[in-house]
């Protein structure tokens, strides 16, 4: 994602030297993001704010590699492990979340680093919302009643049959959005787009003062680290943890349901797929995940400066 060569103006703003407000970590899954924002907030006292969506849930630690016990009672870490994987945590309820925990780093003059691989959760805390009303609970209740166990291309197309504006935003294998979509709809009888594209509320860090970076890992050697990676929490007892999760019996289009490995591994449980395959399985979908961050990324978060994980350690230091 962009220039390699950048150097620390880049993640400089107009007010120049001043200490941000905050520190922002992007990046694909794999690239180092977490060690980096343990060694900041060691370094400048500062609190480590998850802003990954599948590192909230506290059934999934080892299969999304949250930060490990050890690491986290090196520095603050606030927002991992927090939510139970039978619910559907929203990027709203993330903005809600972060916001309170900045809210209390800034009281005890700690420095807030957001680090994370989700771009809709820096998006909305830079830009806001979309005023898109709550969608009762007998509307939610009904249509995913309705969804279950209908495969998420049959979701897409009964979408596309009420609401073709949103559905061709969205790919036909995601059925969390999908679902998403269809209670909006139902509940409002306007698409979804059409309350993405309306007046949005002030985000929580628009205008301030912030260092923002993204990782960018030469794409050869991030396949290589995403693959060893997913091998290493194999051996770490991923199976096991997904075992655990598939007990319970929860909605498969529920978001820990589909955490990249998950799919995979369950296959294998219930003797649909070899381990090799689960395993390869897990692997590829990483892989096609990475890319699709860095892609959203160059094109939605453009003020992010792309430096490879050295380079993006001296340019924050030197903001900090």
């Amino acid at each position: 994602m962009g220039d390699e060569g950048r150097d620390v103006g880049q993640v400089r703003s107009s007010a120049g030297q001043a200490r941000p407000r905050a520190v922002l970590i992007a990046g694909p899954t794999a690239s180092g993001k977490s060690a980096l924002a343990l060694d900041l907030a060691r370094r400048f006292g500062g609190v480590v704010i998850n802003a990954d969506s599948m590192q909230v849930y506290r059934d999934l630690s080892i299969i999304t590699a949250r930060p490990s016990a050890e690491d986290m009672a090196l520095a603050p870490h606030r927002l991992y492990g927090t939510v139970d994987a039978a619910e559907n945590f929203s990027v709203g309820r993330w903005v809600a979340a972060s916001t309170e925990e900045i809210g209390r780093a800034e009281a005890d003059r700690a420095l807030p680093i957001l680090v994370g691989g989700t771009g809709l959760y820096f998006k909305a805390l830079r830009e806001g919302l979309s005023a898109i009303p709550q969608v009762p609970a007998e509307v939610r209740d009904r249509v995913r009643t309705e969804a279950e166990g209908v495969p998420a291309a049959e979701l897409h197309a009964r979408l596309t049959a009420i609401d073709p504006r949103t559905a061709a935003k969205l790919r036909p294998s995601d059925p969390q959005r999908i679902i998403r979509a269809l209670e909006v709809m139902v509940a409002t009888g306007r698409p979804l787009a059409a309350w993405q594209e309306d007046g949005r509320e002030a985000g929580f860090l628009a205008g301030a003062e912030v260092a923002a970076v993204f990782l960018s890992v030469e794409r050869s050697s991030l396949r290589h680290r995403i693959d060893a990676r997913f091998v290493a929490m194999m051996e770490q007892g991923a199976l096991d943890e997904v075992k655990r999760l598939a007990a319970r019996g929860l909605d498969p289009a529920l978001p820990a349901m589909r955490a990249h490995g998950v799919p995979g591994l369950i296959a294998f449980l219930r003797g649909e797929a070899s381990l090799d395959e689960a395993i390869a399985r897990g692997q590829k979908d990483t892989r096609a995940y990475a890319k699709r961050q860095e892609t959203w990324f160059r094109h939605q978060m453009p003020d992010f400066a792309a430096l490879e994980p050295a380079a993006a350690a001296k340019a924050l230091a030197a903001r900090l």
